[in-house]
């Protein structure tokens, strides 16, 4: 299994979703984030992650949750540790037109669909950021 980052990003009541296409979970909804790369830190690999996909800065970051998350038709495992920070500073862009389609702001009890394994994973727990 691999170890993949999940920045769950809070502001004004709504979190930070972005619609996932040219990988596994193309076209489903999840947080900013990616893989932990060799001696990076949780905290610095979520920066990292959401300076790189969505072009902004985040604060007050903070190690939340963890999923399980077996894809079976693509043969891919990961745990992923869902961080929790608040918006901080610029302006929500799509950075990787490669990777994702576009960003959203949404409220919890209001969530996109499909969504990408691990909130799914992550809601199974009952798990709420508010």
């Amino acid at each position: 299994p691999k170890v993949g980052i999940g920045v769950l990003i809070l502001k004004d009541n709504k979190i930070l979703f972005g619609k996932r296409k040219n990988s596994h979970g193309t076209n489903s909804w999840c947080f900013p984030g990616g893989h932990l790369e060799f001696n990076e830190q949780i905290e610095e690999c979520a920066i990292r992650e959401t300076k790189e996909e969505v072009g902004i800065k985040i604060k007050n970051i903070r190690i939340g949750p963890f999923t399980n998350d077996i894809h079976k038709e693509e043969q891919k495992h990961y745990v992923t540790i869902i961080v929790i920070a608040e918006y901080d500073s610029g302006e929500v862009k799509v950075m990787e037109p490669e990777k994702c389609e576009r960003w959203e702001w949404f409220e919890w009890n209001n969530l996109p669909q499909p969504l990408f394994l691990p909130i799914q994973n992550l809601i199974k727990q009952n798990f709420n950021p508010f």
